[in-house]
């Protein structure tokens, strides 16, 4: 008679295909994997200790989540993003976060949810008072993944973990807008009290200004960087 799953079962290499993808991953959100650098399969799996199987797996789910791109006859590369990605990141973002909001106002979670809003808030706030900008851009991820999950929805949540991992690519360009945003604590403040209101209108308009001025901030700072560097590109020349 036939076995069903008779054997070992292949276990070890999932695992193993999580684990390379969860490194390349920090890689390309630490920087040390840049943006625009190809992937070589071969050397990162030596740099990984593994065979080339599960780097291949990795890189196909990291292609998937968007922090990989492939282009024809060229290779695998880390995304860059300019100034259209990250519009249409927010303007995704957007669309998530207010049906979202509109599923958790109908459902009548919306106090329960409040209260752990305000939690992250109190978080947020002692992180600025502290200056530590990298915590406080987890806990703004952490809050309004809290908002998207609490709409009940895997599709949605899911969605929105991939749009949090393409944010992770410009980290270093939020840390700036955070340090700069003197209403962060009042705008997360407003939002978490207007969950708790079921006030469904004044709460999307809310989220559109909260999501529209990152947007602006960020790419006037690359806009700022790029004239700085023609500047330093021309006086090189200048000199040579």
């Amino acid at each position: 008679m036939m076995q069903l799953h008779a054997g070992p079962k292949p276990v070890v290499r999932s695992t193993m295909s999580s684990m390379v993808t969860e490194q390349i991953r920090d890689a390309i959100l630490s920087g040390a994997y840049p943006p625009g650098m190809q992937l070589n399969e071969k050397l990162v799996a030596e740099s990984c200790g593994v065979s080339r199987g599960p780097v291949r797996e990795a890189i196909q789910r990291l292609l998937q989540e968007g922090l990989l791109v492939s282009e024809p006859h060229r290779g695998v590369f880390v995304l860059e993003l300019t100034e259209d990605d990250l519009e249409d990141i927010y303007f995704t973002r957007d669309a998530v976060e207010r049906a979202a909001l509109r599923r958790i106002v109908q459902s009548g979670r919306g106090e329960e949810l409040s209260v752990r809003l305000r939690a992250i808030v109190e978080s947020m706030k002692k992180a600025v008072e502290e200056e530590e900008w990298t915590e406080v851009a987890s806990l703004d991820i952490r809050f309004h993944s809290e908002l998207v999950n609490a709409a009940g929805s895997r599709r949605l949540s899911r969605l929105f973990a991939t749009l949090m991992a393409e944010m992770g690519l410009c980290l270093n360009q939020l840390l700036g807008v955070y340090s700069g945003r003197g209403r962060l604590i009042e705008e997360h403040e407003y939002l978490a009290e207007l969950v708790a209101s079921g006030d469904t209108e004044k709460l999307e308009k809310a989220m559109a200004d909260h999501l529209q001025e990152p947007v602006e901030t960020i790419c006037n700072a690359w806009e700022r960087a790029r004239q700085e560097n023609g500047k330093l590109a021309a006086s090189g020349m200048e000199k040579g």
